[in-house]
């Protein structure tokens, strides 16, 4: 099997909505919107949906990407023999305490923890091959440090790793991440009955498609810094001339909605 045909099947396996990840529990606040009666702006479910979809992927993308993009690289480094297992890990618990850092409500990061630690799980018990695995003592550490308390274990960083770990291209990953979170959003959409399954297959064939390319093309350029250790010791001006080239969240009123999920009366989701 060539590399093309290698990536096309990891796209079919990690696509999987049967995949033991707890997706299908979090709506990423999609259930708090619309229990707040925000999401029925007009007389048409599928506008007010896409319009909730279109935030929360840009948002979602400028805040995670970054992370998956750096933790995919510190695994591809690790691969190719220019890090050690030691500095892979000190990097992935940097960009993990620094997503932490930027994961503003406990909601989300709850769920965000939750996922990551089973990408985690994921491989090691399902994807692993057992006999002469490079990854495997680099991920059972990176989980034990997480079990222990020591890392948070956030879902950016944890694809980042899956995903290096697989060999699948960078692209590849962001392009799968950013749709499988529009496709849990129109997820909960269904099982919370304000769209359809066949207006939600509809939303995602032509209107989630373009919507994840342009956001992926959107966030390209941002880094969290932490594999370029130059942005660390720059001064003022430089430092702040670089936060725009990196992770941000571009959505403030759906984190503070979400925020309040812990708050429904009635619920369907933990996220």
């Amino acid at each position: 099997m060539n590399d093309a045909q290698n990536e096309e099947f990891l796209l079919l396996l990690l696509s999987d909505a049967n995949l033991p990840t707890g997706s299908f529990v979090a709506s990423s606040g999609f259930e708090a919107f619309a229990a707040h009666g925000l999401l029925r702006t007009s007389s048409d479910p599928l506008a007010d949906t896409l319009a909730f979809v279109r935030s929360s992927v840009l948002s979602y993308g400028s805040n995670s990407l970054p992370f998956a993009h750096d933790a995919h690289a510190c695994i591809r480094q690790f691969a190719e023999g220019t890090r050690s297992q030691s500095e892979a890990l000190e990097v992935l618990a940097a960009l993990d305490a620094l997503c932490d850092a930027g994961t503003l409500n406990h909601v989300a990061r709850r769920a965000s923890r939750a996922q990551g630690v089973a990408l985690l799980t994921l491989y090691s018990k399902g994807f692993a091959s057992k006999r002469g695995d490079e990854f495997i003592a680099l991920i059972d550490a990176l989980k034990l440090r997480i079990r222990r308390d020591e890392l948070p274990g956030h879902l950016p960083v944890c694809w980042g790793v899956l995903t290096g770990a697989l060999g699948l291209s960078a692209d590849r990953a962001a392009h799968l991440h950013l749709f499988l979170h529009a496709r849990a959003l129109y997820s909960a959409a269904i099982r919370m009955n304000t769209l359809g399954p066949y207006a939600a297959q509809h939303a995602l064939l032509h209107h989630v498609r373009p919507l994840v390319d342009d956001t992926v093309k959107i966030t390209a350029h941002l880094r969290t810094g932490i594999l370029d250790r130059a942005y660390q010791e720059e001064e003022d001006d430089a430092a702040f001339a670089h936060a725009a080239a990196m992770p941000a969240n571009t959505w403030p009123l759906g984190e503070l909605i979400q925020g309040r999920h812990d708050q429904l009366h009635s619920r369907i989701f933990n996220s």
